[in-house]
C-alpha cells in the first residue's frame, strides 16, 4: 500500500510542475510579469495548504485514529475487567478497613478482638449524624444545642454527645453537656480559637466531627481495649 493517499501525490506534482514553471518564467522574463508571478505564488500556496492538509487528513484517520481507537478500547476493557474500590455502604468500608488491618497484624490478640463493638457504635454515629434533631441557641459567648431523638437515636444521642465533649476539652475547647429526657444540651462557650461566628457555622455536627480520635478509637474498640 502506497505510504500517502492519491490526492497527496497529486499536489505534489502539481506543487513541483507548477514551481518549475514559475522559475522558468522568472528565469527568462517571460510574460507572466509581476501580476503573473504573484497569482502563481498564491496558486502554490493553496496548492501547498491543500497537500498539507491531505496529510493532516491521512495520519489522523489511520495513526491518529488507530491510537485513539485503541485507548478507547483500553479505557473500556479497563472499565469492564477493573476491581471496584468502593465498599458500597460507610460503615462497611469502615469496619473492612479496620479487619483488614488486624489481619496484617501479627501481634494481634484475636481472643480480645469485638469487630461487634465497633459495629454498634458506627450504628450509633449513623443515627447522631442523620437522625437527631440539633436546634441552636446563640448567646452572648457561646451556643447551645439541643440535642433530641427517639429509640435507637436518643440512645446514641446520650452515648456519644457526653464522650465527644470530653474529646473537646483534651483539645481546648470550653464544651459541657446536660441531660434532657428525650436527649442532651450540648453547650459550647466561644473563645478567641473558636469565635461565635465560627461556631454558629460549623453548627452541631461540625462541632461533633472536632478531633482525630474517632479513627483510633474505632481501632481501640475492635481490639477489645475499649468500652462502647
Amino acid at each position: 500500500m502506497s505510504k500517502f493517499p492519491w490526492k497527496t501525490t497529486l499536489a505534489v506534482s502539481a506543487l513541483l510542475a507548477a514551481t518549475a514553471y514559475a522559475f522558468a518564467q522568472m528565469s527568462s522574463g517571460g510574460p507572466m510579469g509581476m501580476h503573473g508571478q504573484m497569482h502563481q505564488g498564491e496558486m502554490m500556496n493553496q496548492m501547498y495548504s491543500q497537500m498539507m492538509q491531505g496529510q493532516t487528513g491521512m495520519h489522523s484517520g489511520t495513526s491518529g485514529g488507530m491510537h485513539g481507537g485503541m485507548s478507547g478500547h483500553g479505557q473500556m476493557h479497563g472499565q469492564q475487567s477493573g476491581t471496584p474500590t468502593m465498599p458500597g455502604q460507610d460503615a462497611f468500608g469502615a469496619i473492612q478497613e479496620i479487619v483488614q488491618a488486624l489481619q496484617s497484624d501479627p501481634k494481634t490478640d484475636w481472643s480480645k478482638v469485638n469487630i461487634e463493638a465497633l459495629r454498634q457504635h458506627l450504628i450509633d454515629m449513623n443515627e447522631v449524624t442523620l437522625h437527631a434533631a440539633a436546634t441552636p441557641r446563640a448567646f452572648d459567648n457561646g451556643i447551645e444545642f439541643t440535642v433530641t431523638g427517639e429509640g435507637r437515636t436518643l440512645e446514641s444521642i446520650k452515648r456519644m454527645v457526653p464522650a465527644h465533649v470530653k474529646q473537646l476539652h483534651e483539645i481546648g475547647w470550653n464544651a459541657k453537656t446536660d441531660e434532657l429526657p428525650n436527649g442532651v444540651k450540648l453547650t459550647v462557650m466561644s473563645s478567641d480559637a473558636q469565635p461565635l461566628t465560627k461556631l454558629k457555622a460549623l453548627g452541631f455536627i461540625g462541632i461533633m466531627v472536632q478531633g482525630g480520635h474517632h479513627q483510633p478509637h474505632h481501632m481501640m474498640m475492635a481490639k477489645g481495649q475499649l468500652v462502647h
